[in-house]
């Protein structure tokens, strides 16, 4: 039982310190939990992506991904041109802030939700190397008790997404202003931008 523990503990620990960071879709699940838009929804899309991405590199799919490397350049140039799409857009709010309104979720703008969050999770070259070659390979060290591993990198996970979209609107009073809509922007913007850029170059 303690082996197992453990082992759970390490997954937890290095899925946390591979997902807690500033990015693109961080940025996007704040910035939907600051205007509770949709919020579980989109959530429960990047645990159960995130999740099913540590189980095929577990699986041992990595090691299919890491032999093709063209697929992982086709995936980049499709998600800087998607990134770099959106940060113009944020860029454009920040000329134009809005102050917050916390008015029911549209059918619509779910749907622009989903689909925006699935191209940021699933676009993006960099989610691929972490959850299915590095956590893949770092499970894969556990031998019998890498499932319990990749328990503890999705238990990581599933916290850290439900911590930045339910939490974020203890924010909510700061963001009835404009101007902090104008800063927010800006991160956002920044960030969809250089990952863009960077995914881009690397292609």
């Amino acid at each position: 039982m303690t082996a197992v523990l453990l082992t759970v503990a390490a997954g937890f620990g290095t899925g946390l310190s591979l997902i807690v960071a500033i990015g693109a879709q961080n940025a996007f699940v704040l910035r939907q939990g600051i205007r509770r838009e949709a919020v579980p929804l989109v959530v429960a899309i990047c645990t159960a992506s995130d999740a099913l991405l540590i189980a095929l590199g577990v699986a041992g799919v990595g090691s299919l991904v890491q032999a093709e490397p063209t697929a992982l350049r086709v995936v980049g140039v499709g998600g800087g041109v998607f990134l770099i799409c959106y940060g113009v857009l944020a860029a454009r709010r920040i000329a134009r802030p809005a102050a917050l309104t916390t008015t029911g979720t549209t059918i619509g703008s779910a749907r622009r939700a989903a689909l925006t969050c699935l191209t940021l999770t699933w676009l993006n070259p960099h989610v691929y190397l972490d959850t299915v070659l590095l956590v893949g390979s770092i499970a894969a060290t556990h031998g019998p008790l890498r499932w319990n591993f990749a328990f503890g990198a999705t238990l990581a996970s599933v916290c850290w997404f439900a911590a930045l979209g339910f939490g974020a609107r203890l924010l909510t009073g700061f963001f009835t202003r404009p101007s902090s809509w104008r800063i927010l922007d800006s991160l956002v913007a920044i960030t969809m931008l250089t990952v863009g850029v960077t995914l881009l170059a690397g292609a």
